[in-house]
């Protein structure tokens, strides 16, 4: 049984509502709890940094604390890259992991994530195993911070070594919710 303690919550960005509820179902098939919005903007102002400069409202940042955000790279007014390039910079806010969704396997474009900041990159749609890598890496994000957030333990992977060809996956059509 998950307890309040260990239960993280997820911040779930996607401009599609497919994608959206299949990431959400996801999510809360794993414990997590889980805030879905429909844009960037709406994500930011969840975050209490809806402003027009890259500096952070530390005074109003929301209340509920979101342990992870998982976004989708293509969206309309901001995409998920513009939104990982906020929160990471953002000083209250920059280290919350970030993970970015998409359909298309474009190694340049994940690796930019990835020098951004991004702790993953999924290719949609987003499975099940996709999930479950999560977990261990915020038990170990909470377990840094309780040691006073130790150097060299959250070495990212090369992009060679997230993306293969086995990983692109057709997009799904009729997906029943």
């Amino acid at each position: 049984m998950m307890n309040a303690e260990t239960q993280f919550h997820v911040l779930a960005v996607d401009d599609s509502i497919i994608d959206r509820k299949l990431i959400e179902r996801l999510l809360k098939t794993s414990s997590y709890q889980v805030t879905a919005v429909d844009s960037g903007i709406k994500a930011l102002k969840y975050l209490g940094l809806l402003d027009d400069d890259n500096t952070s409202t530390d005074t109003n940042s929301h209340e509920v604390e979101v342990n992870l955000i998982i976004t989708d790279y293509c969206m309309p007014e901001m995409t998920g890259y513009d939104l990982l390039r906020k929160i990471k910079g953002s000083t209250s806010l920059r280290d919350i992991p970030v993970v970015i969704m998409s359909s298309e396997n474009v190694p340049a474009r994940i690796n930019s994530c990835l020098e951004q900041g991004a702790e993953e990159f999924f290719l949609k749609p987003v499975r099940q195993s996709d999930v479950n890598k999560l977990k261990p890496r915020l038990l170990r994000g909470k377990h840094e911070d309780l040691l006073g957030n130790v150097e060299g333990i959250n070495k990212r992977k090369s992009v060679v070594e997230c993306v293969s060809q086995d990983r692109t996956r057709a997009r799904y059509n009729d997906l029943e919710l």
